[in-house]
């Protein structure tokens, strides 16, 4: 099966897999973990925060950070069709009793005025404007990239109105590598942020939430109260180690398959896509000209050893990520060609 599905399906690397057998491990909940606390000084490094805390999903950090960021009436600001919009089976509402107010996006980001113009003036009538969350990089808008200039000015704005910021880093590093500026000058206005490993670094489990002293003591209660809590993590942080030294730079590869795959796909009939548009590993398109819906397609895909997902009726998202090579994404896309031609 070439999975295209998503840069989750990747697995653990023979590298991957020795780091984890050969990993120190102590008890996680008293810092004894010596190989969880590298990990999680190396995090800080890397983001430039004060403290951070491995968690099992990035849905759990974002989950977190809004708890502890929010309290119970208050609103959650974030673009429309976002990660804690969209796909954590309504956590905000359900966890922490905060509401989201969803802002429209340009190829998944907002700018400083839209903020500004959605924050609630205060009354009691209205929820309180609380906090404001990017997601780096934009998944739904096809794994688009915040520019470095817009982060700061969304982030500067939302200071400047009373609020705290999050920012979503499920691929972050996605987005070093394709902007050449460093995870922490993309982090530094936010009072919290994250990492995921499980994506396109590789790993099997496992994400890395950061921020003040502070803000991660409150992060770690929410942890425990959530199930959240680990004991001999060191044999997950050795896999985050052994990505964050060997599956970076490679994402580099990625994102050229994916500029690959969609320059192929916008020369068949019928589907739509702008190969300009990819950014990074995400490619989004349209199949409605050519008569299949994207369920049909994604089927007959499916039964000739090729995996992708629909996004809509008509739409159909393709994620490259390490477990797929560029001769894979050529053999998909000799595949497409032959259910569309019928052979």
């Amino acid at each position: 099966m070439i999975d295209l599905f998503s840069d989750t399906k990747t697995r653990p690397s023979e590298a991957m897999r020795r780091a984890i057998a050969s990993a120190e491990v102590g008890d996680e909940q008293k810092f004894e973990d010596p190989t969880t606390n590298r990990l999680r000084e190396r995090v800080c490094a890397l983001l430039g925060k004060e403290d951070s805390v491995f968690l099992p999903s990035g849905t759990m950090c974002n989950e977190i950070a809004i708890a502890v960021h929010c309290s119970p009436g208050d609103e959650v600001i974030a673009a429309a069709g976002s990660h804690i919009v969209d796909f954590e089976g309504g956590g905000p509402a359900a966890l922490s009793g905060v509401m989201v107010r969803s802002l429209q996006a340009v190829a998944g980001t907002y700018d400083a005025a839209a903020l500004r113009a959605a924050v609630r003036p205060p009354s009691r009538y209205f929820p309180r404007s609380r906090l404001a969350c990017v997601e780096q990089t934009a998944n739904t808008a096809g794994g688009r990239v915040w520019p470095a200039a817009r982060l700061r000015e969304v982030a500067q704005q939302a200071h400047a109105s009373g609020l705290a910021t999050h920012m979503d880093g499920a691929r972050l590093m996605n987005a070093v590598v394709a902007s050449g500026v460093a995870a922490a000058e993309q982090a530094a206005g936010y009072d919290s942020v994250w990492i995921d490993f499980s994506k396109g670094l590789g790993c099997p489990v496992g994400a890395a939430l950061a921020g003040s002293a502070a803000f991660v003591a409150q992060a770690w209660r929410l942890k425990q109260r959530w199930g959240g809590a680990l004991r001999q993590s060191g044999i997950l942080a050795a896999a985050a180690l052994s990505a964050l030294d060997h599956n970076v730079e490679r994402l580099a590869d990625d994102h050229a398959n994916a500029r690959l795959l969609a320059t192929a796909l916008a020369e068949i009939d019928g589907i739509a896509v702008d190969p300009q548009s990819i950014d990074t590993n995400i490619v989004f398109f349209d199949v409605g000209g050519t008569g299949f819906d994207a369920e049909r397609l994604c089927a007959a895909l499916h039964s000739r050893g090729v995996q992708m997902g629909a996004f809509g009726p008509t739409v159909i998202r393709a994620v490259t990520h390490l477990d797929v090579s560029r001769d894979d994404v050529l053999r998909a896309l000799d595949v497409l060609r032959a259910v569309l031609r019928g052979d």
